[in-house]
């Protein structure tokens, strides 16, 4: 058989398609179908990491055989990271610091104020440091933890008259635009058709978002206010003057923090789009 013969045998059919599937147990592997073959072979496909499927209408990928695949593709992540994990206790503690602030037990209410921001100060170590645990949904995830825990320790220590109303009203109208601003920008990156089952899918990733600078500064002065108000019955200072200053600097920041998302809006979300 002659050169010509040889380059057909070689060459592969046009048109032959080939299917696989990312198997949750074994994310770097995948099974790959082909119709010149009679059962499926394990065979590399995507690197390691917190995706676990990628598609739109289910985990099922195909493409042609020897191409660049076409067609928007989204990812869909691991929601069970480690920090997602501590931002969810995060989530669960906030009722029961609002419980033990409103029966003024403030002495267990600091240690499990100090727990929170344990698990604040470990999730966003850990997302930094291991790539594996970082998502898209935990971008989203560690914020609307932090604010709803602000949001009930104000709450809480306003009823205590240990804070102002004025500022926990500002702090609250702000968390409350914030929050129904975030569940737009899901509805706005959803790929149409847009469904609740894919709304609220915590592991089909749509955008990212990123806190502007003010922004964390202002929630580390809130928290140092929540500990500091916390401590004052503890430790007898309820009407020192620096508590009456630290006031009016997390209103200035909560202040300067909304109109840096209102200023930086849209810098503040990062689209993903299909790979």
């Amino acid at each position: 058989m002659g050169a010509g013969s040889t380059a057909r045998q070689g060459a592969r059919p046009r048109g032959s398609a080939a299917c696989r599937v990312l198997l949750p147990g074994l994310p770097g592997r995948a099974l790959v179908a082909a119709p010149d073959r009679a059962r499926p072979t394990l065979a590399r496909d995507r690197p390691a990491g917190p995706l676990l499927g990628i598609a739109e209408g289910g985990p099922w990928v195909c493409g042609w055989r020897g191409r660049r695949r076409r067609g928007p593709e989204r990812p869909y992540e691991n929601p069970w990271t480690i920090p997602n994990m501590l931002s969810m206790t995060r989530i669960g503690l906030a009722p029961v610091l609002g419980y033990l602030i409103i029966e003024e037990d403030f002495n267990i209410a600091l240690g499990v104020f100090a727990l929170a921001g344990l698990t604040d100060l470990l999730d966003g170590f850990i997302a930094r440091n291991w790539a594996n645990q970082k998502s898209a949904l935990g971008s989203a995830l560690d914020p609307l933890a932090d604010k709803i825990l602000i949001s009930v320790l104000y709450v809480s220590l306003t009823y205590a008259d240990l804070i102002p109303v004025p500022l926990t009203y500002m702090i609250i109208s702000r968390d409350i635009m914030l929050i129904a601003a975030v569940f737009y920008v899901r509805y706005r990156t959803l790929p149409t058709p847009r469904t609740l089952s894919k709304y609220f899918n915590p592991c089909y990733a749509t955008a990212r978002l990123k806190p502007t600078f003010i922004s964390k500064v202002n929630t580390a002065v809130q928290l140092i206010l929540v500990a500091a108000s916390l401590a004052a019955p503890v430790f007898n200072y309820a009407d020192s003057i620096y508590l009456q200053i630290l006031w009016c600097f997390t209103a200035f920041t909560t202040a300067a923090s909304a109109y840096s998302y209102y200023h930086y809006g849209r810098k503040t979300v990062q689209v993903i789009k299909g790979r």
